[in-house]
Formats: structure tokens, sequence, C-alpha cells
């Protein structure tokens, strides 16, 4: 039997999958097509990483690692949802529900002093941040809008907010010691075993890392950003929000850059308040207070501390409010500022956002206001303010007739890994960091001061080559311009623009226009042709791939969930991405006050559509080809007949839109003619759900409006969710018929 893995993940997704998963497994064992699931939630993960310290009953198999070898075999095919990439607080509050449930799990060590507080910090780094994706991402990334999608965003749009040419919001970046100005870059010449060391001035040589296996021709990088000048331009900033009377916030990936960007938050979160920590900063360190986890947190600890100076903590944060700028909220009825947690505003999604609002975010009385956005590392930071700059002189974009930006992005083998996960360190004291090779011999060295973020990262030679590959192979599909965002007088850029002009001689490109252009160049061009309506693939590396699968597919679409995501795997097989959860914790927030689930499956119906087309070529699958046609053409019709999920309680939510989607795809199998026998089996399907439509209909929005209790956030009861993801008696019982046939 064919088979495909849907992994099981987190938040609104995981929710959605104990109502659409059913479905899928029963059209899919028509054709033969085993869905079988795999657990890469943040639960799961954590407990994964104790199982020796675990009785045997509360163990769970290391569903990622054996995806990561899946994953290279010629014959995978995953379906992967969005997972949550945790900051520590995140990390904190998953494992203080496992140790509710029973799982007796250590605390996670901020500062670890003894060996087992170091083997428990160490095992929980590897499930923080953007732990899963480098694992499985053993392809490079082809995301683009499908037709129907985008026909539907053109006869349907979405809101656009207005721009005016006097808009004060603008983007503040660093222009000097950053990771972008500080940057090296070789490529390694052979085989090689590379070593990071501090030395100091006394002569004392301590490692960082050693061991890194390096293959020739990888690009190899090293970086710093100085926290002596973060700390200035970061005041700065502060001060001129204030003078020009917008709102601050800051835009960081403290999840994905699971060690860097939680320490820039934190250093932000200090310029903001900043007598709050010259003051107090002392008690709070010893109460393990941290300014990188966020206002909130040391909001929740403040019974740790002295009440005396508890209300000094307060008074502090209540005077840098009044006297400093007003600052941008997540949630202006419950005081959530931009500075409350880290994972709150994260750059990829909540800039897109900002956009397509006038520019405008939400102040502390819940009104838009103008905003200055703090992205301190340089190195995309620019792009942002040419679309800004952009609006203000030309106005709002219009989904009615802009064009479409796909993006090839290189990714593979943890190319240009997010962070450079174990590869950045925050410096503890000055001196130099050296890269060394095998012979001891010195291949980059930055001098550096105590508090400083070093960092390095690889990309091997053999994803570059693929994505040059994929990048030609799309342009000439789609018969679309492709520019490669690559910055001559960047380190890393230079060295790739040297490959891609090496590697593009290898294909036929005779016909095609391919583009080199720095990023803000990029964008000015690829603007001015979405304002034409023309379409232009963008082809970056990965942190920017994160940022445009995000900022055009939210101003073409309204969302990025609508995208396809498909990762051709370079040994043969695909992975196939269902879009981004970034709005996962408030559907969840709604769904169990509510039992109103507004998260929409519309990633999953696209990706599991192309999965199917995957299995039928790799397998010679014929019916999984059915299945793929007539799902694709379900999926237009959902879209025309507006069965999206709603917002409001009491109408169409998730669980609906996925009755919709079984409908419409089993009357798509009863009428075609590729295969006469699944057609026979589907009349008889698809009659029985049209006949009680209105009756699933209203099982499924009658069992909503009132509070639902899953028994966790992290790690709920599969069986509480099951249950209350599948309120429909009528539909279960019809779908549970067709798998049991």
């Amino acid at each position: 039997m064919s088979k495909i893995i849907y992994t099981y993940t987190d938040e609104a997704p995981m929710l959605a999958t104990a109502s659409l998963l059913p479905i899928v497994q029963a059209f899919a064992s028509t054709a033969g097509v085993e869905l079988e699931t795999r657990d890469i939630s943040l639960a799961g993960r954590i407990v994964s990483v104790f199982n020796d310290r675990l009785p045997k009953n509360q163990q769970t198999n290391d569903a990622l690692a054996e995806l990561g070898e899946l994953v290279k075999d010629d014959d995978a095919n995953v379906v992967k949802l969005p997972n949550i990439s945790a900051s520590v607080p995140q990390l904190k509050a998953a494992i203080k529900e496992l140790q509710a449930d029973g799982y007796d799990l250590p605390d996670y060590p901020d500062e670890p002093k003894t060996e087992d507080e170091k083997d428990a910090r160490a095992r929980y780094d590897k499930v923080k941040g953007s732990a899963v994706n480098p694992v499985l991402r053993e392809g490079n990334s082809d995301r683009r809008a499908p037709q129907s999608v985008k026909n539907f965003a053109k006869k349907h749009p979405h809101s656009m907010g207005a721009w005016t040419a006097d808009s004060k919001t603008n983007v503040a970046t660093m222009d000097a010691d950053d990771f972008f100005h500080n940057e090296k870059s070789v490529v390694i010449a052979e085989d090689d075993t590379l070593t990071i060391q501090l030395a100091t001035a006394d002569g004392e040589k301590t490692v960082l890392k050693d061991g890194l296996k390096v293959l020739a021709g990888e690009v190899v990088d090293s970086t710093f950003m100085s926290a002596k000048a973060l700390d200035q331009f970061l005041a700065a900033q502060v001060e001129r929000a204030r003078s020009e009377g917008v709102l601050f916030s800051t835009h960081l990936k403290a999840t994905m850059m699971k060690v860097s960007d939680p320490v820039i938050f934190g250093h932000v979160v200090k310029a903001y308040f900043p007598g709050l920590f010259q003051k107090y900063g002392q008690q709070l360190a010893e109460a393990g207070l941290s300014a990188n986890n966020g206002l909130a947190a040391i909001l929740s600890g403040l019974d740790a501390l002295d009440p005396e100076v508890a209300e000094g903590v307060k008074a502090e944060i209540d005077a840098a409010y009044q006297n400093g700028p007003d600052l941008a909220m997540v949630n202006s009825d419950k005081g959530i500022t931009n500075l409350h947690v880290p994972s709150d505003v994260i750059v990829d999604a909540s800039m897109p956002a900002m956009i397509r609002s006038s520019g405008h975010m939400w102040n502390k009385d819940g009104n838009e206001q103008d905003t200055l956005a703090v992205l301190p590392d340089s190195s995309y930071a620019g792009i942002y303010q040419v679309v800004l700059d952009d609006c203000r002189a030309h106005g709002a974009y219009d989904p009615t007739t802009m064009g479409t930006v796909p993006n090839v992005g290189l990714m593979a083998q943890k190319a240009e890994e997010y962070g450079s996960h174990d590869k950045t360190f925050i410096l503890e004291t000055a001196g130099t960091v050296q890269v060394l090779d095998g012979k001891g011999v010195v291949l980059m060295e930055h001098e550096v001061e105590a508090g400083d973020i070093w960092r390095a990262c690889q990309t091997k030679d053999v994803p570059v080559r693929d994505w040059v590959k994929l990048a030609v192979t799309r342009a000439r599909a789609s018969q679309t311009p492709a520019v490669f965002w690559l910055d001559e007088n960047r380190a890393h850029d230079a060295n790739l623009i040297a490959k891609v002009t090496e590697y593009l001689q290898d294909h036929d490109t005779d016909g095609l226009q391919i583009e080199i252009m720095a990023p803000e160049k990029a964008i000015a061009f690829t603007l001015e042709r979405i304002r034409r309506g023309e379409d232009t693939i963008s082809v970056s590396g990965n942190v920017l791939r994160d940022y445009l699968t995000d900022l055009f597919p939210i101003l073409e679409l309204g969302t990025s969930a609508k995208m396809l995501s498909i990762v051709p795997l370079i040994n043969g097989g695909g992975l196939f991405e269902t879009g981004a959860g970034g709005s996962a914790p408030k559907h969840v927030q709604q769904f169990v006050e509510e039992n109103h689930l507004r998260w929409d499956s519309l990633g999953e119906f696209l990706a599991l559509a192309v999965s199917f087309e995957h299995e039928a070529v790799s397998q010679g699958n014929a019916r999984a080809q059915v299945l793929a046609d007539t799902l694709d053409r379900a999926t237009g019709t959902f879209l025309e007949e507006g069965r999206s999920p709603s917002r409001k309680v009491g109408e169409l939510d998730n669980r609906g839109s996925h009755f919709y989607l079984a409908l419409y795809w089993a009357q798509e199998l009863a009428k075609q003619t590729d295969d006469a026998e699944l057609a026979q089996a589907y009349a008889e399907i698809a009659e029985q759900l049209a006949a009680n439509e209105q009756k699933i209909v209203d099982e499924l929005n009658g069992a909503q409006g009132s509070p639902v209790d899953i028994e966790g956030y992290y790690s709920p009861s599969k069986e509480k969710v099951s249950e209350a993801m599948r309120p429909s008696a009528t539909l279960n019982r019809i779908v549970d018929g067709l798998a049991a046939r």
C-alpha cells in the first residue's frame, strides 16, 4: 500500500487534524493510500528527548529523528503542518503542563550549573526554536500561490488599508557593527574539520565548538553584532519614536533565531525600560527574571521579589510608559505590548500585516497609529523600507490586479540555518573569535567584546546547485522572470553569486530572464512589476525566503496560509508544507472559549493534492492521481462557494469547511470518468453527504457557543480533541463507513 506521512503538530493545526484527517484517510483508502501520523509537536519532542528518564508507558518515539532519515529516501512523501518554534517562555509553559500531567521532567535551567542542569539544558535546546524545519527540509523550497487561489483573491479581494503620502511609519535598522556589516565568508577548498575558539588578550584559548565537519565547495560565514552598538542604536530609536509621536515596535525572529534574537529582544526591553534595569537589574537577575523572556515574564515573577522591590519595579515600568513613546500593542484590551513576549511579534508575519493596515499598528487605546518598526540587523530590513516608501508614493496594492511573487528558497541540508543554532554564542569575555581549519590556520576572525553575539553558518554546495536548477526549472515552466536576491557587497552573497553564475551555465537559460540583484533593488523591481500585474519569481536564501513567503502572500491573498509549499527533496522524495501558523494561538483561544475554530485548512487541502500527485507518479498509483485531480477541483468549488471558516461563533467553522470539502470531493469523484469503479463507489457517498447537508451543518454549528475543555494546550487529550472536533454523528457515520469498505 502507498503511504503518506501526515505530521501531528500543535495548536490550531493539531485541532483541525482531528477533524480533517479521518476524512482524508477514508478517501485515500479507496485508492490504496495509507496516511500515517508522526508526532512532531512541541510536547512530543520534549518527551522524546527524555525517554531514557521516563517510564515505558510515557515514552514516545522520536518522530522527528525518524522523519529526518525518511526525507532522505527516494520514496518519502510527507505532509508537514505548522509546528511551534518554541521561544523559552513557550518551552517553559509546555514543560509545566507536562509536569502537571505526571511527566517527571526537569525545569528548564536558565543558568545551568550542575552536570544534571547542563544535561537538561542541552536536551531542551534541541527542542526550542526552529528545531523541526532544518531536520525535515532535505530539499529547497518551491512556494507559490495556486492559480485557483490567486483567481479567487482577485474576484474576492481582501481588505487593504489606505496609504497617504504623509505617513510617518518607517523602518529603523543599524548602519554599522551588526551581522550584515561584520560578515566574513570563505569557500572551503577540501573536506575538513573546523574549530571555533575564543582567544583572549592573556593568551587563553577557549574552544566554543570543535569537530565542525565541512565539505569541499561549502560556504562558511562568520559575523557578530556588537552589544554596545546595539544598545546605542536602540536608545536612539526609543527617543526617535517619542519625538516623532509614533508607536515603538520591534520585529525579530525570537523563535527561529533561538539563540541570537531572544537576546536582542532582551536588549530592546532594557532600552525601553532603562531605569528599571539600572535600579533593579541585579534583583531581577537573582530572581531569574530575564529581559530576554519579555515584560510579561517579569510581571508574572514579581511575587518572587521583596515587596518593596516589586513596588519599585512596577513604578519604573509605569514611569517608562509615561516618559517614553507609546508601544505597539499585541492586545490593547489586555494591555499586552510589543515587548511582553518575544514570540508574539515575529517579523515575517508582523511587518506585512502592518503594511496591509496603512502602515499602522494598534496603540494602547485600540486605535491604529503610525509606527517606527525597529529591525536591528540590517541584512534584510531595507526591503520593508522600500515597500513603505512605495506605498507612500503610490498607495496600497490592489489584490484584484496585482501580480504574484512565487519563491524558490535555498534551505536544503540546513543551508543558512536559522540563527546557526549550534554555532551562535553570547560572548562572556572580550577577545578574538577565530574559525580555524584542520591545520590550525585561521580562516576568519573577529575582535569582540563581552556581550557581543557571534555566529557562523554553513551552506553546502549540493543545495546551491539544486537551488539554481529549481529556479531555472520554475522560470521555464511558468515563463516568468526569476531574480536571485543576492548582494555583491555582502560577503556570503558574493560567494553565492560566484556559484550561481557558474551553475547557471549548466542549464538552458535561452529565452529566460534571470537577474541577480541586491535585496533592496530586487524588491523595487518586483514591486514595479506587481503594480503592472506582472509576475516575478524571487530566488532567495533561507531567512529571506521566510520573509518573502509571508510578505507577498499576505499582500496578494490576505494570508500566507493559502500558499502551495512544495519541497522537492534532493533524493527524489517530496515534502509538502501546509502554510504558516502564526495566528494559531488566537484560534485556540477562541476555540476553548466558544468551541469555534476559525483555522482555515486550505493549505492542507493544497498540500494533500500535490502529495497524492507525487504518490501517483512515484508509486505508479493511477487512483492516487484521480484523488489529486478531483481534490484540486473540489478545492476550487470550495473557494467559489465561500466555504472557508467564519470568525463568528455559530457560523461555519473549520469543521464545517471540512464537511464541504468532503462533499465536493465526493461529487467530483462520482462524476470523473478516469476510473469507473471509483465513480460508482463515490456516487453513493456523494448522495449521502448531499442529502444530509443541512443536518450535518446543524450538528456542526450547533456544537458551538460554549467553552470546551481539551485538558491542555501543548499536550491536550487526544480523545477530548477528537470528541470536540467530530461533533456530527451523521458525518462521522458516512466517513467511517467509507473507511470500513
